[in-house]
């Protein structure tokens, strides 16, 4: 959830690792720091605040020097953000520097073991003790006539004490030409660059720099110089390494014109499920084709049950999964949070297949599902956002979404592409069972037409910035939905508490009236999601047990609904299509809602507190 950046080559480092701090703050912005060795010294900067509050202004009225560095940007897991407990950490010597992402489970029996052998400890964090103890290690290497490769056999001798994960960086004074790198469970990517190189947590760090990066794997430990890099496996007799390049531009995760990178990204969904369709519709078979599912027709045909495992706003996706899976291709479907499915006992019959979803193909608990599921023998699918990730070289098959990088730590086109993806596989699995040419093709047609019905969501963007402006001030929200809306009203309750911080629940428009409609009063506005389908009268008597309360009702509607303007205090409305696709359409204005209440109320939309984009520890 942090993010690293580190440099060796011919290049001033400080500058090079401070826009990759910038490039990297979505990740965490607690605190950031830099090492950098300059000639002989180890010099260290690191401040608590966002990066150009605090580091950046650092550097500038204390500058370092030197063409070897390391630098972090902190979501805070072991110890409060502080200047302290910021990164980079040094060993007892002052020589070892260390960046770290993840969570070192046993940092207190190292710590018990460092501080009886005399160490000292100045942080709260577990990467201190990382620090010491491979810092302890080198010493008795160095002590022992080390040689060229002391540094590296240090950090591969401490993490063979270490419980956890990691991605880490680590730097030392006796090695100016060197720098090492190790992951296991957060992801680590070296950057090839001519005369020099990179270690990251992120490509997009170091996209304006290199487009040649090796993706490591797990117990993958790197030693890098300016010219040549060499990875050993902790658990293997040799390593896989395999150079891939990045798929996206410096261009492409830049912000542009747009306010924010959650606007931009809102405003790039055209586009996006533009790319998500490309190449997959097959009108003559009246079907939807992916080339990396990599299983045979009658493996798919063969499946009996599917459970998709995700977490947060993939969750959301999953249960749209669940609504397309069961009407379109008649599987029935289990949808669980990604931790829980990996702790409890979840019954996996022998044709049960598992789908996972992950924008970035990091997300810890939901890769540890997918190890989980591969372990009991079930084949693992993946929908993922970021080629070469951790998640789409493990699984058995994927597909990927093709929305470039997201910034922004609330998902919005992601989530969007996600959705349009599973409606392909959702079709692409019912053709092979019960689901109709006729009901296939038009379903396809129709989501060809949804990049031009989002245009026009987006052309009412003034309109949805008075509606936040009107009820930036309230202090709670219902979203409400149902069929294949519910899931869209948890979403966009999710994206006002993220980005808003004002409290708002998602629940199933008939649910309200077994308990949750106690809390219903006039200050206490409710989305109301209620489409032309097969649910909507229903929905629209939910709708009036609200208004029998006085609750401010604002209606997310299809275009030429009249009567729902009788019984609504504000309308939103949204291009009609088949009830499949209601989840794409009514998606966008809710984002776009959040978003302006979000700026009205002066919050930090591309930042908001206590969050990080890609969640990498458990």
């Amino acid at each position: 959830m942090c993010g690293i950046i580190g440099y060796i080559g011919k290049k001033s480092a400080s500058p090079v690792l401070l826009e990759g701090l910038r490039r990297l703050e979505y990740r965490g912005y607690d605190s950031a720091g830099v090492a950098v060795l300059d000639k002989t010294d180890l010099v260290v900067r690191k401040k608590l605040g966002k990066i150009d509050e605090g580091i950046a202004r650092l550097l500038q009225s204390e500058p370092v020097s030197g063409h070897l560095g390391i630098a972090h940007t902190r979501w805070a897991t072991h110890g409060v953000p502080s200047d302290t407990n910021s990164h980079p950490h040094l060993d007892a010597s002052g020589k070892i520097a260390v960046v770290h992402n993840g969570v070192i489970e046993n940092y207190d029996t190292l710590k018990q073991r460092l501080l009886k052998a005399g160490h000292k400890f100045k942080s709260d964090t577990d990467t201190e003790v990382l620090a010491q103890l491979i810092g302890d290690y080198y010493e008795k290497r160095r002590k022992n006539g080390g040689n060229s490769e002391a540094l590296t056999q240090a950090v591969c001798d401490a993490l063979r004490d270490v419980i956890g994960t990691y991605g880490l960086a680590v730097i030392c004074t006796d090695f100016p030409n060197t720098m090492v790198g190790a992951r296991r469970g957060s992801p680590l990517i070296i950057g090839l660059g001519q005369d020099e190189n990179f270690v990251t947590s992120d490509a997009n760090a170091i996209v304006a720099h290199t487009r040649e990066v090796v993706y490591l794997n797990d117990y993958d430990v790197a030693t890098i110089t300016g010219d040549r890099f060499d990875v050993q496996n902790l658990g293997a007799d040799t390593a896989n390494v395999q150079i891939s390049r990045l798929e996206f531009s410096q261009e492409d995760a830049a912000r542009g014109s747009h306010a924010h990178f959650m606007l931009k990204e809102i405003y790039e969904q055209p586009q996006t499920v533009l790319n998500a369709l490309r190449g997959r519709l097959d009108f003559e078979g009246a079907t939807a084709k992916f080339g990396g599912l990599n299983m045979s027709a009658a493996e798919l045909r063969n499946i009996d049950r599917l459970v998709i495992a995700a977490s947060g706003t993939s969750w959301h996706a999953a249960l749209v999964g669940e609504y397309l899976f069961e009407e379109l291709a008649q599987i029935p479907v289990e949808v669980e949070f990604a931790h829980e499915f990996c702790y409890r006992n979840c019954p996996l019959e022998k044709n049960t297949v598992l789908l996972v979803l992950s924008q970035s193909g990091e997300t810890a608990d939901t890769l540890a599902a997918l190890r989980e599921a591969k372990r009991r023998g079930h084949k693992a699918l993946a929908i993922i956002n970021v080629v070469g990730s951790t998640i789409a070289r493990e699984s058995d098959g994927g597909i990927y979404m093709h929305a470039g990088p997201e910034i922004g730590v609330a998902s919005t086109k992601a989530f969007v592409s996600t959705i349009t993806v599973l409606t392909l596989l959702a079709i692409h699995l019912g053709r092979m069972r019960q689901l109709s040419a006729k009901r296939a093709l038009e379903i396809l047609r129709a989501l060809e037409d949804v990049p031009a019905q989002i245009e026009a969501i987006l052309t009412q963007n003034e309109r949805l910035q008075e509606l936040a402006q009107k009820y930036a001030k309230a202090s709670d929200f219902f979203f409400l939905g149902r069929g294949y809306t519910f899931p869209i009203a948890l979403e966009g309750a999710l994206k006002l508490k993220e980005i808003s911080y004002i409290h708002a629940e998602g629940y199933s428009a008939a649910e309200m009236k077994h308990g949750p409609i106690a809390l219903i009063d006039d200050q206490t506005p409710t989305v109301f999601l209620v489409p032309d389908d097969v649910m909507y009268e229903k929905t629209m008597a939910n709708l009036a047990m609200i208004r029998a309360r006085k609750g401010p009702i604002i209606a997310l509607a299809t275009e030429g609904d009249e009567a729902v303007k009788k019984v609504a205090d504000d309308v939103i409305y949204v291009p009609k299509t088949l009830e499949p696709l209601n989840p794409i359409l009514t998606s966008v204005p809710l984002q776009l809602f959040a978003y302006h209440i979000a700026v009205a109320r002066g919050c930090d939309v591309d930042k908001p507190r206590n969050l990080a984009k890609s969640v990498t520890v458990e």
